[in-house]
């Protein structure tokens, strides 16, 4: 028979109050539950020290947690951990932790697959099954900051949400985990540290902007020609760059903060005088900077990684526009962690 108990984890911090309440309880011990699955990231009823039995007893009776577990994982030559991640009704995702001299970063996903369809990415390869939940998210980020200190004994400092999935497709989900990450009741993260990064959904970033959210924006662009960026991602004939750039201005001035364009440079593709003079003049009409990401081939892609040269073309481009721009080149590429590799290959042992 199938278990009705309920996710505790689905309740707010108020309906944990309201359940002890209705059972004749003082209100504060929803309060102490609540700090245990969120701010102690607790999957066990047992270990919540400060209830009688009698009151882990009545939980158990009522809720379960269906927490993720790391089923496997691998660890790259420069450090990087790739972590295949089991979800409750067994289907996985990828995550991956990123260290370097400065920091640790956790890159979570936020969707089973993808439904959209940039062809150099190769999570679009998997059909979009589900969204996450919150406590999904949420737990992926527990678990790698259990796993930055057990293995470089160093807090994990910085999420960013560019692994599997589109976080603006879902949403509510992503937000809400990101409000928990952030308070004194949850992980007490500062949103400084916390990057979201989208495809480019105009109606969800003005959304977005409107709530005043405070983590930072990133954009995977690849290309400021509107016909060019169709080919590379064909769902962006659905949001042409004027959508997307009016959207972004909007969010700079509700924000007061840039945005960071996330761009490939890939030989024969967008390496051209036209490409480059495309980006910069994007770039001025947004308060921004650039992101230069290093090429990550995938299976079944005749794309090739663009030259030192074409890299410099842009970079002194942009840097003569008075335009921030960096180059980050990839972790974890030969376990297929790095960017736009994510596909959930489970060889991972």
């Amino acid at each position: 028979m199938e278990n009705l108990k309920k996710d505790i984890r689905r309740l707010s911090k108020k309906e944990l109050q309201e359940f002890f309440v209705s059972k004749n309880l003082p209100k504060y011990k929803g309060s102490q539950v609540y700090e245990w699955i969120w701010k102690k990231g607790s999957h066990d009823f047992d270990l919540m020290t400060n209830l009688s039995f009698k009151h882990k007893m009545l939980l158990k009776d009522n809720f379960e947690i269906r927490h993720v577990n790391i089923d496997l994982h691998k660890k790259s030559l420069d450090g990087t951990i790739k972590n295949a991640v089991k979800l409750y009704d067994n289907l996985v995702v990828e995550s991956v932790l990123i260290p370097t001299p400065k920091r640790i970063t956790a890159c979570i996903s936020s969707q089973v697959g993808c439904s959209l369809d940039c062809i150099f990415c190769a999570t679009s390869s998997l059909k979009r099954i589900r969204n996450l939940n919150t406590d999904e998210i949420y737990d992926q980020v527990i678990l790698m900051s259990k796993q930055s200190k057990y293995y470089f004994n160093r807090p994990l400092s910085n999420i960013v949400f560019m692994g599997m999935g589109e976080p603006l497709l879902n949403y509510n989900n992503v937000l809400i985990a990101i409000k928990k990450i952030n308070e004194p009741e949850g992980l007490g993260m500062s949103s400084r540290r916390i990057t979201l990064s989208t495809s480019g959904i105009p109606k969800m970033i003005k959304k977005m902007a409107n709530e005043n959210v405070k983590f930072r924006l990133a954009v995977s662009l690849h290309s400021a020609r509107q016909s060019l960026r169709e080919k590379i991602m064909p769902f962006a004939k659905k949001f042409p760059l004027e959508e997307l750039s009016d959207s972004l201005k909007y969010w700079c001035l509700k924000t007061r903060k840039k945005v960071t364009f996330e761009y490939i440079i890939w030989e024969g593709v967008n390496d051209k005088k036209v490409d480059i003079n495309a980006l910069v003049n994007f770039c001025k009409m947004i308060p921004s900077k650039v992101n230069l990401i290093q090429y990550n081939p995938i299976e079944n892609s005749s794309m090739k990684e663009a030259s030192e040269e074409s890299v410099n073309l842009y970079v002194d481009a942009l840097n003569k526009a008075k335009i921030k721009v960096t180059y980050r080149r990839s972790r974890g590429q030969d376990i297929d962690a790095a960017c736009g590799q994510l596909a959930n290959k489970l060889d991972l042992a």
